[in-house]
């Protein structure tokens, strides 16, 4: 019952350590009379935190083995097999204590897993918000007392820590709309959004010696997303654009639609990814490349965000030359 089924498909895990260990146990209870078995308690734990790192949800903890219940049943009613009234209690008790050990299990696993990971977000974002705004304030104070110009390289120390700190707590205001499920959905002119992102981007380009190349928007392409999400989305390729791209380089932000969909591409001039590394870029705190100024969280968090509008977020590696960053999101009629 477990291979076949159609949804979730059986993992190597969960057919190795669930079921199989599972009905072991539940003999070992039935030839001893007993109750339960502290057994059967520890192996459902296993299963729940099995289930929990295969993508299962809770539902679908519960869901084997209630598959057990109904094997056992259906198989002894075609061998007309006599189950007694102390053999079913028994087979009953197992289930629940299966059932309560692996389902707690699951949740105390994911509340734990949660929790570390928002601990050290946290911890990140406060220590480089932290640095950003250090470095700002001792360069504000230079300029200050005027023992430097405003157009020198304080200046430009100022500057860059200051849009640092604006990028951090964008991202950190994304990120807890994403969290909360607080979106609000508005159809939105494409040509407008970009001609939106292009006035900060084109700044954030030639403060960092880059061109940056926006082509043209074709008329009447409407969307229809949570415009805070899917700014701080392409704003977040942008940037991880601009920080990646050589010096002097240059990055396009261009689009395209068909009948149904329109996507808006990111393409930059980092160098190409290393083999292999296209699924891993995505993954939180992960960085490649020589600078590493950052949490790693920006990709993820714009691959989230744009799921969030029922999008999808791509990457396409150009051996020796970059990437290029793609959302897809449905088109909407004007």
């Amino acid at each position: 019952m477990v291979l076949t089924r159609s949804a979730p498909l059986a993992t190597d895990e969960e057919l190795m350590s669930g079921i199989p260990l599972f009905l072991d146990q539940l003999i070992d209870a039935l030839r001893l009379s007993r109750q339960s078995s502290n057994a059967i308690q520890e192996s459902a734990g296993h299963h729940g935190r099995a289930l929990l790192h295969s993508g299962f949800t809770v539902a679908q903890v519960v869901h084997d083995y209630g598959g057990v219940c109904q094997a056992v049943t259906e198989l002894a009613s075609e061998l007309n097999a006599h189950i007694t009234p102390d053999e079913f209690h028994t087979f009953n008790r197992c289930l629940d204590d299966a059932i309560a050990h692996a389902v707690t299990e699951y949740e105390l696993t994911r509340d734990q897993s949660v929790a570390a990971e928002d601990k050290e977000r946290l911890g990140e974002i406060s220590h480089e918000l932290r640095n950003s705004l250090g470095a700002a304030m001792l360069a504000f104070r230079m300029i200050r007392t005027g023992q430097v110009g405003l157009g020198g390289s304080t200046s430009g120390v100022l500057d860059r820590s200051l849009r640092r700190a604006m990028a951090l707590v964008d991202s950190a205001v994304v990120h807890v709309r994403l969290e909360s499920g607080n979106q609000h959905f508005e159809r939105l002119s494409l040509g407008e959004f970009i001609e939106e992102v292009e006035v900060g981007a084109a700044m954030e380009a030639n403060a960092q010696g880059l061109t940056l190349a926006v082509g043209g928007v074709e008329a009447n392409l409407y969307i229809e997303v949570d415009r805070s999400l899917l700014m701080g989305a392409v704003s977040n390729l942008l940037q991880n654009a601009f920080k990646f791209t050589r010096r002097e380089g240059r990055v396009s932000l261009t689009t395209a639609a068909s009948v149904d969909r329109v996507s808006i591409a990111v393409e930059d001039q980092c160098g190409g990814l290393p083999a292999g590394k296209i699924n891993e870029m995505f993954r939180p705190f992960e960085q490649f490349g020589a600078n590493r100024r950052g949490l790693g969280l920006g990709l993820s968090i714009a691959r989230r965000s744009v799921q969030a509008n029922g999008g999808e977020l791509r990457v396409r590696d150009i051996s020796g030359v970059g990437c290029v960053f793609t959302i897809d999101l449905p088109r909407f009629p004007p």
